[in-house]
């Protein structure tokens, strides 16, 4: 079988030595303030944040265009010629990257594309067993290893709690009566990743290490969870003793591996700062 390329966008927040651990080739999405374009992954999450506090204002984000996506796949064929690329894509119902980049691969006859119906830590928690799959070079035809992929994706589960509504209500995401009325009452929405699309499906009341250790012990309750892995995720300002609390808790219900991740800027963007996360998959 030839050489197995895995791909995917910045919208996934691989942690830098997942990325290079195994080989997976990142294309940038696109985050826009005071009129200009930023990659993804070029410049801190604190600019976001900075850009937030000056304007009130949340940046624009925009999805890798099908020109963007055609250069990105030209480049990983130039550097291992003869491979097969498989590009696992964020969610169809949340971006037009995964359309973009159905567009783009028509020009090519090596590259295979997946929805991975799921964004940030979810699609991260995708993209690392599908690598492992790869990497274990048992498969005679694309074909098979594709299914194994699809059969990942119906089993992930993955959710998060906002860290700030400030951002969801200046993205537009939450009128202001009901910022109002959840900031007195200190309500924090849940946003599970439903078929693809996120949906806001109950509220935690409290402060975020308290909503952390409900939100976390109802989670891995509720799912029936592999126990070789567990993804956590959290965006930058998140304080260090609800990320203990976190750790503790994965680590009593008897996880054996625990991986951080970190959101980047597209993610960040509308999550805000101190947002938390989890991702795993069902047995």
């Amino acid at each position: 079988m030839r050489k197995i390329i895995i791909s995917t966008e910045s919208g996934s927040d691989l942690p830098s030595h997942l990325i290079k651990k195994h080989n997976i080739q990142v294309v940038p999405m696109h985050v826009i303030m005071d009129e200009k374009n930023y990659p993804d992954g070029s410049i801190p999450v604190t600019m976001v944040y900075d850009y937030y506090q000056r304007t009130k204002k949340i940046p624009s984000t925009s999805s890798t265009n099908p020109n963007e996506y055609v250069s990105f796949f030209r480049k990983i064929n130039e550097e291992n010629p003869g491979c097969t690329i498989i590009h696992i894509a964020y969610s169809s119902k949340a971006s037009s990257t995964y359309q973009n980049a159905a567009i783009a691969i028509k020009e090519f006859d090596n590259i295979y594309l997946i929805d991975s119906l799921n964004v940030s830590g979810g699609e991260a928690a995708i993209i690392i067993k599908s690598a492992e799959l790869a990497e274990k070079n048992i498969y005679d035809e694309p074909e098979k290893l594709l299914d194994e992929i699809r059969a990942i994706v119906s089993r992930a589960r993955a959710s998060f709690i906002p860290g700030n509504l400030e951002y969801l209500k200046a993205g537009g995401r939450v009128s202001n009566a009901a910022y109002l009325g959840a900031s007195l009452l200190q309500l924090k929405p849940l946003i599970e990743i439903i078929e693809g699309k996120l949906v806001s499906t109950k509220k935690f009341r409290g402060k975020m290490k308290r909503v952390a250790e409900d939100y976390i012990t109802e989670f891995i309750d509720s799912c029936n969870l592999e126990k070789e892995r567990i993804f956590l995720l959290y965006s930058l300002g998140l304080d260090e003793e609800t990320k203990v609390r976190m750790e503790e808790i994965v680590k009593e219900k008897n996880f054996n591996n625990i991986e951080w991740i970190q959101t980047g800027c597209v993610i960040s963007t509308h999550s805000g700062p101190g947002a938390i996360g989890i991702a795993g998959f069902e047995i």
